[in-house]
C-alpha cells in the first residue's frame, strides 16, 4: 500500500500554516526512529544573519507518484491525516467554511464546478465547460449532465444561483460574499435594493449565463463562485441557520469523488466511494480522515497507523532518515506567513483604520520590520523548506512577483535609528522605549499554537523586537489554538497589536481578499486610497494587458512595503 495518485487541487483562503511535506507511508515496517525530537533553540535576538546553507533545497522533492504505470491502488481504504493540534471546526460547505482544516475535509468529497490547469487557469476539464462572449463580461456555463449530488439529485443552474443568492442574503453570516462582487447586480442584491441578482440567467436546468461587471484578468484565474448549494437541501433553511445546520456540520454532501459516510465532530470523517462520480468510479473504496496531532505524526507514520500526511517541515530534518516506510514528495505552496499589524476595528462588515493605535505609527512598523531576521528564520527553524518572503505576492505567481523588491532585510542599526529618530526613546529607564508622546509601548503579539516550531519563533520575534526597545509580550502569556486565534482576529479583538499569521493566495494573483480596505480576511484592518486604486486597476479592463497587469502589481507590491500594513516573513514549501 504505498502508491497514490495526487489529484490537483486548489490551495484556498486564509490559513496555511506549517505542514508542507507530504509523507505517503509505504506497508508498515520496523524502524528505529526516535519518534522525533524538538530542534531549534529559540534563535537570538541579537545573533545577527548568520547565513547558514540550508540542509534542503525543493529540487530534492518529487512532486507527483503514481504516474507512468506505477501501481495504483485498486480498493480498499487509506487513512489520511490532518495534522494539527485542534479539532477541525466543521463547517462543511464552501460557502461558510474558514480555516484550512475545513478545506482539507472538504475537498475530498466537493469541489468546484471549474478546473483549473498548471497556470491557475480555468479549461474546458472540469464539471461545468463555458463559452465567453466577444466583451469577456458574459459566460455561459453547461454543466455537466452526469454531474449529481450524492443523493442522486443532479447539480443544477439553479443550485448556482442559489449560492449566489445565500452569500448575498442579509443574514449570511460568513466572509465569501466578496467572491462573489463581481457578478452583475449582486451588490444591489446583497444591499436590498434588488429582489434578485441581475447577472444571473438560467437558460436551462444545466446552463446558466453570467454577466460580470466588467471583463478583467481575474475572472479566468478562479475569479468565478464556482460552488453550488443543494437547493432542496438548503432551501427551507433560514440562512442564518445554515451554517450550524446538521446538513452543514452532520451530513453534508457535495458531488466530489466521495461521500461522507460518518462524522466525529471535529475529530474524523468516514468517506466512501462515489461510485456515480462524474469522472468516473473512484479507486479506492474508503477514506477515514482523521486528526493527528504533530507531535505524534511520527510515530503514527512510522507505525503505518497514517498513509497520507501532510507532514510538518518542522520535523522533517530530524526524522527524514529514520522514517525508512515513508516516500516524501515535495509541494510548492500557494501561500505565504506574514506578520500583520491590526490598526482597527470591524464594523458594520467593513474595515475601520484607527490612526490613534500606536501600532498606526508606520515609523514603528518599519523598525519591527527591520528587527527581525526571516532569512535566519527560514534556514533555522525550517532548513531551506522555506524561504525569507520579501513582497506581498509570493513567487508561485511568478509573472507578477517583483524579485527586485528587496523588502526589509535585518538591520537592527537601522530599526534602533527609525525608533530614535521617530521620538521612542527610553524615559524610565527600564530598558524599553516609550512612545513619542512619552506614554508605555507594550503590545501584544498573537500567535497559534501547532509544531515544535511555534513557541520558539514567537518567543525569537519578541526578543528581536526587545532587543531595540520594543516591548512585546505574548498575547496572554501563551500561544492561541487555531481556531481561537482566527476567532480574536476575525472580531479585531483589540487586546491584539501584531499577529502571525498565514494566507493561502489561491489562483488569482489579486490580493484583494486580504489586503482590500473592504476584505474580512484584512485583519490588520488598514484601509489606504492608493492601495485600494491600485488593487481595483490590477482586476480592471485594462489589466487584461498582461504588460500593464504585472506594472500594476509592481507598484503595488513597492507601495505595500514602504506602507507596511504587513510583513511576509516565510514563504512555504
Amino acid at each position: 500500500m504505498k502508491k497514490f495518485d495526487r489529484t490537483k487541487k486548489k490551495t484556498v483562503l486564509l490559513a496555511s500554516t506549517t505542514a508542507l511535506v507530504l509523507a505517503l507511508a509505504a506497508c508498515s515496517g520496523g524502524s528505529d526512529s526516535d519518534g522525533g525530537s524538538s530542534e531549534n533553540g529559540g534563535g537570538t535576538a541579537d545573533g545577527g544573519s548568520e547565513e547558514e546553507e540550508p540542509m534542503f533545497s525543493i529540487d530534492d522533492f518529487e512532486v507527483v507518484k503514481g504516474e507512468n504505470g506505477d501501481d495504483i491502488l485498486d480498493g480498499g481504504s487509506i487513512n489520511v491525516a490532518l495534522v494539527n493540534d485542534s479539532p477541525f471546526e466543521g463547517t462543511l460547505n464552501y460557502n461558510f467554511y474558514q480555516g484550512t482544516f475545513d478545506a482539507q475535509v472538504l475537498q475530498w468529497f466537493d469541489e468546484s464546478l471549474l478546473a483549473v490547469d498548471e497556470n491557475f487557469t480555468y479549461t474546458q476539464d472540469g464539471a461545468a465547460t463555458f463559452e465567453i462572449n466577444d466583451d469577456g463580461d458574459v459566460f455561459t456555463f453547461t454543466i455537466g449532465d452526469n454531474v449529481n449530488w450524492h443523493d442522486g439529485e443532479p447539480v443544477t443552474a439553479e443550485d448556482w444561483v442559489f449560492a449566489f443568492e445565500v452569500l448575498g442574503d442579509e443574514d449570511y453570516p460568513a466572509t465569501r460574499f466578496t467572491e462573489a462582487s463581481n457578478v452583475q447586480g449582486f451588490n444591489e442584491f446583497r444591499a436590498g435594493d434588488a429582489e434578485d441578482i441581475s447577472g444571473l440567467n438560467i437558460i436551462d436546468d444545466k446552463t446558466l449565463e453570467i454577466t460580470f461587471t466588467e471583463a478583467n484578468p481575474s475572472l479566468l484565474a478562479s475569479g468565478i463562485w464556482a460552488y453550488p448549494m443543494p437547493k432542496h437541501i438548503f432551501e427551507d433553511i433560514p440562512v442564518a441557520d445554515m451554517e450550524s445546520s446538521p446538513e452543514v456540520r452532520q451530513n453534508p454532501i457535495g458531488f466530489g469523488a466521495f461521500k461522507v459516510d460518518s462524522i466525529t465532530p471535529g475529530e474524523a470523517v468516514v468517506y466512501k466511494k462515489n461510485e456515480d462520480y462524474w469522472r468516473g468510479e473512484p479507486n479506492l473504496d474508503e477514506v477515514v480522515l482523521s486528526i493527528v496531532n504533530p507531535q505524534t505524526i511520527t510515530q503514527s507514520l512510522e507505525n503505518g497507523d497514517v498513509d497520507i500526511a501532510v507532514y510538518p517541515t518542522d520535523q522533517y530534518k530530524d526524522n527524514y532518515e529514520t522514517l525508512t516506510n515513508v516516500e516524501f514528495l515535495g509541494i510548492t505552496d500557494l501561500a505565504y506567513t506574514y506578520i500583520g499589524f491590526q490598526m482597527g476595528t470591524w464594523e458594520d462588515n467593513k474595515n475601520v483604520f484607527d490612526e490613534d493605535k500606536q501600532i498606526s505609527d508606520i515609523n514603528l512598523r518599519k523598525a519591527m520590520a527591520y528587527a527581525v531576521d526571516n532569512a535566519t528564520v527560514a534556514n533555522q527553524f525550517y532548513d531551506g523548506l522555506r524561504w525569507a518572503g520579501t513582497t506581498l505576492i509570493p513567487p508561485s505567481h511568478p509573472d507578477y512577483h517583483d524579485e527586485t523588491i528587496e523588502g526589509y532585510s535585518y538591520d537592527q542599526d537601522m530599526a534602533n535609528k527609525i525608533l530614535d529618530d521617530a521620538g521612542y526613546v527610553d524615559v524610565n529607564d527600564d530598558g524599553m522605549r516609550e512612545d513619542p508622546n512619552g506614554d508605555e509601548l507594550t503590545l501584544n503579539f498573537a500567535s497559534m499554537s501547532g509544531g515544535d516550531t511555534a513557541e520558539p519563533i514567537a518567543n525569537y520575534y519578541i526578543q528581536a523586537w526587545k532587543a531595540v526597545g520594543i516591548n512585546v509580550e505574548l498575547l496572554d502569556g501563551r500561544l492561541q489554538e487555531f481556531n481561537t486565534f482566527y476567532d480574536r482576529l476575525e472580531a479585531a479583538d483589540q487586546a491584539i497589536d501584531v499577529y502571525q499569521g498565514a494566507w493561502g493566495v489561491g489562483s488569482d494573483v489579486d490580493p484583494t481578499g486580504l489586503w482590500g480596505s473592504s476584505a474580512a480576511y484584512n485583519y490588520t484592518r488598514w484601509t489606504d486610497d492608493k492601495n485600494d486604486e491600485l488593487l481595483a486597476q490590477g482586476v480592471s479592463t485594462e489589466a487584461l494587458d498582461v504588460t500593464k497587469r504585472q506594472e500594476i502589481y509592481k507598484e503595488w507590491q513597492e507601495y505595500m512595503v514602504e506602507q507596511i500594513p504587513g510583513i511576509p516573513y516565510t514563504l512555504s514549501f
